[in-house]
């Protein structure tokens, strides 16, 4: 295991990170929060930081709420084009996050930022 983490040091952009956590989720619990860092370390655009968010909601959110939400403060401030961070309104906080808005934006800071920089102006 060691070795692997030490082999994604190199990782250019995240996707071996990714694919290490998503191929090994049951063996790396241990180790999951240096792969995190890693994530965020090398990925550049946010898009696999996304990605690993996501799958780590999907496979246990309880479980993985440290993560994921260091994760998603992470893809917030690395996707400043905001390609890849809406996809987490949905997969994150539900498919009627839209009928949630203005109490998801009390209750949650990562909801606010994302939900802030997709709609500065708000939903008309």
């Amino acid at each position: 295991m060691e070795e692997n983490i030490k082999l994604l040091a190199d990782d250019p952009d995240g996707l071996a990170t990714y694919e290490f956590i998503a191929n090994n989720i049951e063996t790396i619990d241990d180790v999951l929060p240096r792969l995190v860092d890693n994530m965020i370390r090398v990925d550049a655009s946010g898009q696999f930081t996304v990605s690993a968010a996501r799958y780590l909601h999907a496979i246990d959110a309880s479980k993985f709420t440290c993560e994921i939400e260091k994760l998603i403060e992470a893809a917030i401030d690395k996707d400043r084009e905001r390609v890849y961070i809406g996809s987490l309104l949905a997969d994150i906080w539900g498919a009627d996050y839209a009928e949630r808005v203005e109490s998801l934006n009390v209750t949650d800071r990562n909801f606010r930022r994302i939900y802030k920089r997709l709609y500065p102006a708000g939903i008309i």
